[in-house]
């Protein structure tokens, strides 16, 4: 243990301690040592620090599977991944919806399923019956594209409502909304989280991963300071890597989607 070690001078008839050294299991050592030695813990404390910040949590993640080629078997992969990792959910398209919720029967992983994906423009109907079937075949979470022509049109009422139609059908799903924000000026993806959030939806994210680009950490900083802190903010579409993946939480995400997420963990 560390204890002082001190010889005394005398001043002006008066005995005052001095620091020499610093006593570490009985064996004295000078002061600078010693301090070259407290540097050395605050060394080794930021890098375990460091190591620690890069560890990120499982459940940040969707662990998504939306090609148009995937199989019965890459789901299941998917599913198996999930369960070991502990990631939040896996995201599939409606077909698969039951499928995986089979796969993930009795775990706390979650179907996460995607409606009016990858575009957008279909009729709200259409997408509200879409939902109210992934709901009934075992998805917990929804994620919804809206109509970015509607939005782009300044149709505000009627992307307003596409959403709520959308979250009527949820019943207790979460509803996380796709604003596709790279077709998007800053103001409409300013405008596009406002309509989310009147509609009530419990997310807002980023992108389908399907257009011209995927998340930007200045486009999710936007959008977590438009909706808030009481309202989720999902990156996806292209986040293959660590690096970018805590770039997009450090900027305000609390979930992410990526096809990556077992190399990023791993």
């Amino acid at each position: 243990m560390f204890r002082a070690a001190a010889r005394s001078i005398c001043f002006f008839g008066k005995e005052f301690p001095v620091l020499t050294g610093i006593f570490i299991h009985d064996k004295i050592i000078s002061a600078a040592e010693a301090a070259c030695a407290r540097n050395a813990g605050t060394t080794e404390l930021s890098k375990n620090s460091m190591e620690t910040e890069k560890m990120m949590n499982p459940k940040l993640f969707d662990h998504t599977i939306l090609k148009a080629e995937a199989t019965r078997e890459a789901v299941k992969k998917i599913c198996d991944e999930a369960k070991a990792y502990g990631f939040m959910s896996v995201c599939v398209n409606g077909y698969y919806t039951a499928y995986a919720a089979k796969e993930l029967e009795g775990t706390e992983v979650k179907v996460c399923t995607v409606v009016g994906f990858p575009l957008g423009q279909m009729a709200t109907e259409a997408k509200a019956a879409e939902t109210a079937i992934a709901v009934r075949d075992g998805a917990s979470e929804i994620d919804m594209v809206i109509n970015v022509g509607a939005l782009k049109d300044g149709l505000y009422d009627v992307v307003r409502e596409d959403i709520l139609g959308v979250k009527k059908a949820c019943g207790g799903a979460l509803l996380k909304v796709i604003i596709e924000t790279c077709l998007l000026t800053e103001e409409e993806k300013v405008k596009a989280c406002q309509l989310a959030k009147e509609a009530g939806a419990d997310f807002v994210k980023t992108s389908t991963g399907f257009s011209t680009g995927g998340a930007k950490a200045g486009d999710v900083a936007l959008m977590r300071k438009t909706v808030g802190s009481k309202m989720g903010v999902k990156a996806s579409g292209g986040i293959r890597d660590k690096e970018t993946a805590m770039a997009m939480t450090e900027a305000g995400a609390d979930r992410l989607g990526t096809s990556q997420t077992v190399a990023i963990c791993g």
